[in-house]
């Protein structure tokens, strides 16, 4: 061995080459830059001293530790402690800065080694895929009520003024194929009644109503995948909606489950035409301009047209954000035999007395929201509808008109709260050459308020009260109100 040892030191210094002490030392490390930090070393002590008196680096330690691993607890500590300035004396700063000298190769390392693990984490985000399917719930308890005196439908009958439990369970399943595409299937059971049979008018439904007669059904499946870095499709075999293709400027009032508690409040009526299996494509041209479009067929499992069997409705809208205070939506809508909005009085939906069986439609509507703060919003919409019935001889046309302004307060009281007002005019038959008596006379006005109090994550409480005068835009009908307390569970 020592006859090996020498034979290297031969080779590597020459005879004729003149090394000093100095530069052997040089070239030989210290052994000290290779050894791990012991708990009785002066190292040691002297980080384990600073964590304790200035609280930085994380939990205390009491194991060996790499060099390494040294250098990252104390490079954690010095960030930390930079902060407090002044308040470091003169002894911790002569400490420091021997750490530093001692440890100068390791700290130099640091910034390399974080980029490397960013890299990694960046890549495994990127690649990672993820088959599990995730279980979202939610259920809905709502005692609800009616006051008023007659019916608005010309019964005679009085609304029943009692007082009726309502309730509604949804379950979400989601899962993802690509880590960037998404599947939902959503089953529902709900056993909410439509507030038309008791108040004789569309006007005082609930934005979270259904009849599903105490059965578990297949409410929604959609399928929604990136085309491209701007632009996404949604699929949907069951349970689309025109609204569900394009974005909304005032997702305060639309969430059935934390939103109006009216139909009327939720949305612009021109974008509850029509449902069943459809697709949409969104185009977001930059952060401040987005293009969407959408169609739904009620029937499109019928092998006389399928697809493009009537029912049937298509919607393209323009959304702009010009700043972060300011959003506007302009909205075009096309139906045909589906344009009955499940607000509004019975002409709107009904305009030509049931002698029609080929009703085209097409709608213009614009919405705009403005945040006099961040949580302060103020916003307003109008929407206009063009029906004619194709199949009469003179294919007469009814133009109807509604409008609403709102206003939504978040976070107010706690984090999550919500309180809204709505104003509004229901959809109205302004003018049809069918014939006068199929033209709405006068004007109903809804005027609505709701306090959404979010008890903690999974637990949200929203008492809500509106009003609707003149019901069915006649005069003759007297005033009617509805209230409710919705109490929604997620999970």
């Amino acid at each position: 061995m020592a006859i090996a040892l020498f034979l290297w030191l031969s080779n590597s210094f020459p005879a004729s080459a003149s090394v000093s002490k100095d530069d052997l030392m040089f070239q030989i490390p210290s052994v000290s830059e290779f050894s791990d930090v012991h708990p009785h070393d002066w190292e040691f002590t002297a980080l384990k001293s600073l964590v304790k008196q200035y609280e930085c680096g994380g939990d205390r330690f009491y194991r060996m530790l790499t060099r390494s691993e040294f250098a990252v607890k104390f490079h954690a500590c010095w960030q930390e402690m930079q902060h407090l300035g002044a308040g470091i004396d003169g002894d911790t700063l002569t400490t420091i800065q021997r750490l530093r000298s001692d440890f100068a190769a390791e700290l130099s390392a640091l910034p390399r080694q974080i980029k490397q693990v960013e890299t990694r984490v960046d890549s495994l985000e990127n690649q990672q895929f993820s088959p599990r399917v995730e279980l979202e719930g939610e259920v809905i308890f709502a005692p609800i009520a009616t006051s008023g005196g007659k019916k608005a439908d010309g019964s005679g009958e009085s609304i029943d003024k009692s007082v009726f439990l309502g309730n509604g369970a949804s379950f979400n399943f989601k899962t993802s194929f690509t880590g960037k595409d998404s599947l939902k299937i959503s089953l529902e059971s709900t056993q909410i009644p439509e507030l038309e049979e008791l108040t004789g008018t569309r006007m005082s439904n609930l934005g979270f109503d259904g009849d599903d007669e105490g059965q578990l059904v297949l409410d929604e499946v959609e399928y929604q995948f990136p085309l491209s870095e701007r632009t996404r499709v949604t699929i949907n075999s069951e349970g689309g909606g025109l609204g569900d293709y394009v974005p909304t400027v005032s997702p305060w009032l639309s969430g059935s489950e934390d939103g109006s508690i009216s139909t009327f409040g939720k949305e612009n009526p021109i974008r509850r035409q029509g449902s069943g299996a459809g697709i949409g494509i969104s185009y977001k041209f930059s952060d401040a301009v987005n293009l969407s479009i959408g169609y739904v067929a009620a029937k499109p499992n019928k092998p006389e047209g399928g697809l493009f069997s009537t029912p049937n409705a298509a919607i393209a809208q323009l959304t702009l954000n010009p700043s972060k205070s300011i959003a506007l939506s302009l909205t075009y809508t096309n139906s045909h035999n589906s344009f009955r909005t499940g607000t509004g009085s019975e002409l709107t939906n009904n305009p030509f007395n049931d002698t029609s069986e080929a009703i085209a439609a097409t709608g213009y509507g614009a919405e705009a929201t403005v945040s006099l703060t961040p949580k302060f919003h103020i916003g307003g919409r109008i929407g206009y509808l063009q029906a004619i019935a194709e199949d009469l001889s003179d294919r007469p046309q009814a133009n109807i008109f509604t409008w609403s302004a709102f206003l939504a307060l978040e976070d107010e009281g706690k984090k999550g709260n919500l309180f809204g007002l709505i104003f509004g005019q229901p959809p109205k038959v302004v003018n049809n050459n069918f014939g006068a008596d199929f033209q709405d006379r006068d004007t109903s006005l809804h005027l609505e308020a709701f306090y959404r109090w979010q008890i903690n994550r999974n637990v949200g409480i929203t008492p809500g009260i509106f009003l609707i005068t003149n019901p069915e835009h006649n005069r003759n009908n007297d005033s009617i109100f509805v209230g409710s307390v919705r109490t929604t569970f997620t999970f």
